[in-house]
């Protein structure tokens, strides 16, 4: 999740497409304007100004509705977006942005350096409950010495700094005299994006249609909607029955329930390995927790292959950081964690957990080990690693309960305000490996992203040094020290990474695997005249 949040490396990931599409010639091979593309989402939005939004839902309608000054492409490079080009100074302190001409705000108003700025000041005003202010922080002066110019200076360097501009751009004229959480566009956002917002429905749907004035073309698909569909199970009976024309697959769904041909005659299927993993974390706060044996132990007693083989249906590969296996940085010399219950035993009674009274279940000083892992509502991955997790920590004594909650409640209700005492949650992740907003010590505040309360100096050092470093080599012994203490403390057991599962229906052309995935390129999306199921 950007919970949200983040960006995407430069990487060969295999995108392998399960089902080739042939256009045949004439009209098929030819891109049209018209119809409707609908998927569904687990949970409402929480709010479509990007600056206050930190969740999956919002991001990918924001995603449309929006643009940054920089994009990655589907080689995952940066490329300009509202910034035509940029100029880097030889000390990389300062960067030049040339904003690209003619592009106006969904309201018809002209969009300037002016947004831009006003986004940068958005980002740094402390009265503003954002979550994603520190890559604005580390700006030490900003300028526009014109309409189409803006230029920002670092005091000191700053690796993350271009990747940073592709942040979405606010627009001033809507939202400079306001209170931005009292805004009306949290709920009806107005971008520069290909898609403009048209309506939301609260608990039913969110629609997008397309900007017909966009800058790099109007898209050719008309309209974008949004089901809120909370169950997985749902979704995929609306996939079949074509309510739906998207939707990530569970790995049951695309192993075993769409191998038929009436699914092949009406959806592709593609899979490669996700930008994300799935994780348990542990409130740190909470005493039960604050012994770094006994999380180890639970990461010893917990068999990753069996989630891997039992949940994902081996579509996946076990997680032993915060980066996925096929990345630049990432280190494979860390400790590891082999299914071993005697051993977690060990660990336990070295941390003075023993069954006293001999009810099955590990006491301390009179108190039992029992602790609630909570999940969100939608992804029944989750809810079943989180029951295998409750099996095989019952075999080494501890009580285990679970909570699954609908995904607003989940996060306003638990994560953000630190109520609860471990959680199976996913991050979403990318092209630059900088971790500060998740793991550094300074971002525990309410509605920031290190929610679980992790504290390490050393940790909070390597963070600095990597993103102060451009040299790859020296980054990759900070990240490779950053992850050995993460591999060691266990914060978080981390539990897998996933593949991406997608299925599409098939009367949409012009898709293209890469190692960006399949959407880098979604306004070029269509689908034949003859072929098309909605009039505008």
């Amino acid at each position: 999740m950007r919970l949200l949040w983040s960006v995407l490396m430069l990487l060969l990931m295999a995108c392998e497409q399960q089902t080739a599409v042939i256009p045949a010639e004439g009209e098929a091979a030819r891109p049209a304007a018209g119809d409707t593309f609908i998927e569904a989402s687990i949970g409402e939005p929480s709010n479509l100004l990007p600056v206050l939004s930190s969740d999956s839902a919002s991001s990918d309608i924001n995603g449309l509705v929006y643009n940054g000054l920089l994009r990655y492409d589907k080689n995952l490079k940066l490329e300009g977006v509202l910034a035509e080009s940029w100029d880097i100074s030889e000390d990389n302190l300062t960067i030049t942005f040339h904003l690209r001409k003619g592009v106006t705000w969904h309201d018809g108003a002209p969009f300037t350096s002016a947004d831009v700025m006003f986004t940068y000041q958005l980002y740094t005003n402390p009265e503003v409950p954002t979550s994603y202010a520190e890559d604005f922080l580390q700006v030490a002066s900003a300028e526009t010495p014109d309409d189409y110019t803006f230029k920002v200076s670092y005091a000191r360097p700053y690796a993350p700094a271009l990747e940073s501009w592709s942040t979405s751009i606010h627009p001033k004229h809507l939202l400079e005299s306001a209170d931005v959480t009292q805004s009306p566009l949290t709920r009806a956002p107005i971008g520069t994006g290909p898609f403009r917002f048209k309506q939301w429905d609260s608990g039913e749907k969110l629609v997008l249609e397309a900007n017909d004035s966009y800058f790099e073309g109007r898209p050719y698909i008309n309209r974008v909607i949004y089901r809120i569909i909370p169950d997985l199970s749902t979704q995929f009976l609306e996939l079949q029955s074509g309510g739906l024309d998207f939707m990530g697959l569970t790995p049951i769904q695309f192993q075993t329930q769409t191998d038929t041909p009436a699914f092949s005659r009406n959806f592709n299927k593609y899979r490669y390995l996700a930008f994300s993993y799935t994780y348990l974390g542990y409130n740190l706060e909470k005493p039960l927790f604050q012994d770094q044996r006994v999380r180890q132990a639970i990461s010893l007693a917990i068999d990753k292959q069996e989630l891997i083989d039992g949940v994902l249906l081996g579509l996946g590969q076990a997680a032993t950081g915060p980066y996925k296996p096929d990345l630049w940085w990432y280190n494979r010399e860390v400790q590891r964690y082999a299914h071993d219950p005697d051993k977690a035993r060990a660990l336990l009674s070295e941390a003075g957990w023993t069954d006293s009274d001999g009810d099955g279940i590990l006491d301390r000083q009179g108190v039992p080990f029992s602790f609630t892992i909570i999940t969100n509502q939608g992804n029944d991955l989750r809810a079943k690693s989180a029951e295998i997790i409750q099996r095989r920590l019952k075999e080494i004594g501890m009580e285990v309960k679970i909570r699954v909650v609908e995904w607003a409640t989940f996060l306003k209700e638990f994560i953000f305000t630190g109520n609860f005492d471990a959680t199976i949650l996913g991050w979403t992740g990318g092209p630059e490996p900088d971790q500060y907003n998740i793991w550094h010590s300074s971002k525990t505040a309410p509605r920031e992203l290190n929610f679980i309360h992790y504290r390490n100096a050393e940790v909070d050092e390597l963070l600095e040094r990597g993103r102060r470093t451009f040299d790859q080599d020296e980054r990759k012994r900070i990240y490779d020290r950053f992850q050995e203490i993460l591999a060691t403390e266990q914060p978080y057991t981390f539990l897998y990474v996933g593949e991406a599962l997608p299925a599409v229906a098939k009367r949409f052309r012009g898709i293209e695997p890469a190692p960006a995935g399949i959407t880098h390129n979604f306004i070029k999306w269509y689908v034949p005249k003859s072929e098309q199921k909605y009039a505008r």
